[in-house]
């Protein structure tokens, strides 16, 4: 007899049911989100026959949290499945609209029952892939709030402050992000300090931001800027946006140093993993970059029957949608949002870095692809490459993966 557990999570308590082939229910209860609680569970799954040999698959809709590392302690299948899914196979089973949290565990139970084959489990990743997924993840979301932080600067810089616009405009390196330009404006929160600045003060600024090179061309293009003429609002109205400006300064500087930490803790993970060799030898990916792309892989071999799941999962496969005379071919919505924002960057850098990449991306425009389009082909040929090199262990070859090179057609 095949048992089925289900699990309805929630903060302080889980419902927990399990059922046989046929639907019945074995046993229904409610544990805490505590040691106790998921002793009690593993308990409840020991004396339904779960073993590390014969293990019960469990179902639940979150893919993170200590509850599922208890349950991953053995080869244990942990289905995430997803909250919307769950939703609809919940309409299959009552059409009163009726909710409770030990039916949902009901309705995950007998999702692995019926549907056991159309879902997929937790990949068996190694312990340091899911370390670096965590740290890649982190970084990730601290660069995307450090961007959002200085937008915010930003906005509030051009109620009062064009100088410091024109000082550090967004395409010189990181923008209003970069420690020269915090540097310099927690020291002239206004406009009319930074009008008072001497090239003194301006140069040590940019020494303590870590300027090493061009100190005097830039401190004196700097004092120019503050010195010339701009409108000004009133003197406390200003005096009380410098003060709002440094509060979101503040911000700025957490979020810019806690993205430079979790970056070097990332890059020295990610040179332990085995596969670094191999992602670090394609064009265009770096050790930060890789790592990101490691993350959302993984190391599990098994996880992707090939590489077209592979691209399904990051997006870069294209999707049809066909009904009667009607058919369309466009790009997918479900996807991987990590995955496919590393493979632009990826694609972005190959480009330059690798021949054959840019041939195949010249050729994608002149075949009438816009540039995000050329660009999402791009990763997918390069993402099926990847696939292919970690199977086999082997690093990039350019002139295996894109022959032939226009140079060899040319002679």
């Amino acid at each position: 007899m095949n048992v089925f557990c289900g699990i309805d999570w929630a903060e302080t308590h889980h419902d927990v049911a399990l059922i046989d082939d046929l639907g019945s229910v074995l046993a229904k209860t409610r544990i805490t989100d505590d040691t106790a609680g998921y002793q009690q569970l593993l308990d409840l799954l020991t004396e339904h026959g779960d073993s590390p040999d014969t293990p019960i698959p469990v179902a639940i809709e979150t893919s993170r949290g200590l509850l599922v590392a208890v349950l991953r302690t053995v080869k244990r299948q942990v289905f995430a499945i997803n909250p919307l899914a769950a939703a609809r196979y919940r309409d299959r089973h009552s059409v009163s609209r009726k909710k409770s949290d030990p039916g949902d565990a009901l309705v995950l139970a007998n999702i692995l029952r019926t549907d056991l084959h159309m879902h997929r489990p937790l990949p068996a990743d190694s312990e340091l892939a899911r370390s670096i997924a965590v740290l890649a993840r982190a970084q990730q979301d601290a660069v995307w709030s450090r961007q959002q932080h200085a937008n915010q600067l930003r906005s509030l810089l051009r109620e009062y402050y064009p100088a410091a616009l024109a000082a550090f405009a967004t395409g010189r390196k990181r923008g209003l992000a970069h420690p020269e330009a915090r540097a310099v404006l927690a020291l002239a929160p206004t406009p009319t300090a930074a009008a008072r600045l001497t090239k003194t003060q301006i140069q040590a600024a940019l020494k303590r931001a870590g300027r090493r090179r061009y100190t005097t061309a830039e401190t004196q293009r700097l004092q120019t800027i503050f010195r010339a003429e701009y409108a000004h609002q009133s003197p406390l109205v200003e005096e009380a946006l410098g003060r709002q400006m440094l509060a979101l300064l503040g911000q700025l500087d957490a979020a810019a140093q806690a993205a430079d930490d979790l970056a070097e803790a990332v890059e020295a993970s990610f040179h332990q993993h085995p596969d670094a060799e191999v992602i670090t030898s394609f064009p265009g990916l770096g050790s930060l970059l890789g790592a990101r792309v490691l993350a959302e892989v993984g190391d599990d071999r098994s996880r992707f029957a090939d590489a077209r799941a592979l691209k399904s999962y990051a997006g870069s496969a294209p999707v049809t949608r066909a009904s009667g005379k009607k058919r369309h071919v466009g790009r997918r919505f479900v996807k991987n949002d990590r995955l496919i924002h590393a493979g632009y960057l990826w694609a972005f850098a190959a480009i330059t870095a690798s021949p054959g990449a840019q041939a195949h991306y010249r050729r994608r425009r002149e075949h009438g692809d816009w540039h995000a389009s050329a660009q999402r082909n791009l990763f997918n040929r390069m993402l099926g490459q990847l696939y292919h090199c970690l199977q086999q262990n082997i690093p990039f070859d350019e002139q295996h993966a894109f022959t032939p090179l226009p140079q060899a057609v040319s002679a």
